[in-house]
């Protein structure tokens, strides 16, 4: 039997699994290499395969063409909600039923062969599937601290929630975030913060996780996810070095035409500090394929294909401002000063067209990266 395998969704993903098997290494407890997933439903990974074999961390780099509900047709009749409770659970457990047995053609691997599963946001179809062939698997958080922003478990399954939790420990229906009859645990970067937890929560913190690592571990993580690290470098120090920076971390959140009215406004509110023109560098989320450099000539734009957390290994590197609205910046180690919009910011009353609705679909949320 093969050791343990990852399944990443997000390249924040991808930089948490490298940092815990980079500390392995570090503490010899690396016996055997594990695998890597990279699903493609929610992220276009670019070229990230390719480095990631490279650095000879994982024993294979493998690319998952996970499928949605709504690439199979024949499941939309089982979403349908009405006011017959009965009719509506019966609808739902032979819908967790159905989309997990879905997945089966377009698994990378068979995952009954591996000894230990870890599963970001396992309630993408993975989740599903492992529970549908009743495969044991550990959870870890999509994003960091995410379910402090938004707790997806008891948001989808608000109404009934114990009686939910009941039948999906049973493996009636599923209930992602260490829910599932099959989720061994549910690894998080701080459980003190999260207002409800399943009994099977552990902790582990990503801040610690990162300190512990080597310099040489510090720049294999780099050169995975920065093709060109001179041109980053290089983007990041252009411009008048007497201008005071700030750095607009872009999210995925709402339609092209709305986020580039969101940011337009978000670049006149923080532009200035003490009535200075800043320097202005924009980091598109990896989600976000906006054209900010069109939009924005006048900026600097990096290229969003990594996650923020790489800016923390850059030596030197400082910024006067940071500014995000929903993702979470405590990670954050380059900034003097950190804004957290948040969804009030976003739910301006003189701009309605950019309400969002981000609890329709979580796996495309902005937290990680």
């Amino acid at each position: 039997m093969k050791d343990r395998i990852y399944v990443c969704h997000t390249f924040y993903h991808v930089y948490i699994t490298c940092i815990k098997e980079l500390l392995r290494k570090q503490d010899n407890t690396l016996s055997t290499k594990a695998a890597i997933v990279l699903s493609r439903i929610s992220t276009d990974f670019g070229d990230l395969k390719i480095r990631l074999e490279n650095s000879q961390l994982f024993s294979e780099v493998l690319i998952y063409d996970e499928k949605s509900e709504d690439f199979f047709p024949g499941l939309k009749k089982y979403r349908a909600s009405g006011n017959n409770i009965i009719k509506n659970m019966i609808n739902r457990i032979i819908f967790t039923k159905k989309l997990g047995k879905a997945q089966i053609p377009f698994l990378p691997t068979d995952f009954r062969a591996y000894r230990d599963i870890y599963v970001f946001c396992d309630s993408d179809p993975i989740g599903y599937y492992l529970n549908y062939a009743r495969i044991p698997y550990h959870a870890i958080e999509d994003g960091l601290n995410c379910l402090v922003l938004f707790d997806a478990a008891h948001y989808d399954n608000r109404g009934y929630f114990r009686f939910k939790a009941w039948m999906s420990a049973r493996n009636f229906i599923f209930i992602q975030n260490g829910y599932g009859k099959y989720c061994l645990d549910m690894e998080v970067n701080d459980i003190s913060i999260l207002k409800k937890t399943a009994p099977n929560y552990i902790e582990q913190s990503r801040e610690n996780m990162t300190a512990r690592l080597s310099d040489t571990s510090k720049e294999v993580l780099v050169e995975i996810f920065i093709a060109n690290i001179e041109s980053l470098k290089q983007k990041i120090n252009e411009g008048d070095n007497a201008k005071r920076k700030v750095l607009i971390l872009t999210e995925k959140l709402c339609s092209a035409e709305a986020r580039e009215k969101l940011f337009k406004r978000i670049i006149n509110k923080y532009g200035k500090i003490n009535n200075e023109e800043a320097l202005i560098i924009i980091k598109p989320h990896p989600m976000d394929n906006l054209d900010y450099q069109n939009l924005f000539p006048e900026h600097i734009v990096l290229d969003g294909k990594f996650p923020m957390e790489i800016l923390n290994l850059f030596p030197g590197l400082f910024f006067d401002l940071v500014v995000s609205i929903f993702t979470v910046p405590s990670g954050i180690k380059f900034a003097g000063e950190i804004v957290n919009l948040g969804q009030n910011f976003v739910n301006d009353e003189n701009d309605k067209s950019l309400l969002i609705d981000r609890l329709s679909r979580y796996a495309e949320e902005i937290l990680k990266g």
